[in-house]
């Protein structure tokens, strides 16, 4: 069976979206994370709307997230950004917190740049190191497809590569092109708010986990069922409890997230670039 969301809020938000902004074709949407959302201001010809106005979803809360859904052009292609997401700790379900990957996806795009903040639980990642996802881990144990399939969604996604190989490889050549060190890594999603304890992270370094986080998973769990394809950058904050002596706070991950905006920054402008074939 086959059922547009309820209330038809996918069709109302895409509605208002058209109608706020010049909208024509863009094929790259992107989520900004905590503390990474000083790209939104590179990005030309904008239109900003609010959260509160888009028809199902949710006020943005946290510190770092703007709450604003964008339009404009980045790296010399159309793009619609979020600036902000929405988490499960805040109270809303994983269909909630990947909605906004359904509309970026009926507004056109077919690929989904995801990022966060997250820590790390490689030991030898530092404060700062940006991490292509090559996989995750879903630790939360929720998914944003359980209920009635929805218009344009796969039943059984296949999860095999989530995180598009091509596109790790030109966002390697990109960060060797700019002198920006890029590892790969597997992300773990839990719930949060609390972070984590120390046995969960020594259970995280033994599953295979190297950057536990709070968020992402849902979005990049609709966008494959739906058929865009994935490219997900993580910026590690702090070494996760127990790896480090120092405790480990919000307004720490987004100090660092700005140190490490400029990097973040210019990989991504330049892979949206090369992307779409832009000179």
């Amino acid at each position: 069976m086959t059922l547009s969301l309820p209330g038809t809020e996918l069709a109302a938000a895409t509605a208002l979206v058209r109608q706020r902004t010049r909208i024509r074709a863009p094929t790259v949407g992107i989520v900004l994370g905590s503390g990474l959302g000083g790209l939104a201001t590179h990005i030309e010809d904008v239109t900003s709307i609010a959260y509160g106005d888009i028809p199902g979803f949710a006020e943005a809360r946290v510190p770092g997230h703007r709450g604003e859904l964008l339009h404009g052009t980045l790296g010399g292609q159309e793009v619609l950004a979020l600036a902000g997401r929405f988490h499960l700790y805040e109270g809303c379900g994983a269909d909630t917190a990947a909605f906004p990957v359904r509309v970026m996806r009926a507004l056109g795009a077919s690929l989904l740049v995801v990022s966060n903040a997250a820590g790390g639980i490689r030991r030898t990642f530092a404060p700062g190191q940006l991490v292509a996802i090559e996989d995750h881990i879903n630790l939360a144990f929720r998914n944003p497809l359980i209920g009635p399939v929805l218009e344009g969604d796969a039943r059984f996604p296949d999860m095999s590569a989530p995180y598009d190989p091509q596109l790790r490889l030109l966002l390697h050549q990109v960060a060797r092109a700019h002198g920006v060190p890029l590892e790969e890594g597997v992300y773990g999603w839990m719930t949060g708010p609390s972070y984590e304890t120390l046995a969960e992270v020594r259970m995280l370094e033994r599953l295979g986990v190297d950057m536990v986080g709070m968020s992402t998973v849902p979005e990049v769990i609709v966008a494959r069922a739906s058929g865009m394809r994935v490219l997900g950058i993580t910026c590690v904050t702090n070494p996760a409890a127990g790896l480090s002596a120092e405790p480990i706070d919000h307004a720490h991950v987004i100090e660092v997230t700005a140190r490490a905006a400029e990097s973040f920054e210019r990989l991504v402008i330049e892979f949206v670039r090369r992307v779409g074939g832009a000179p």
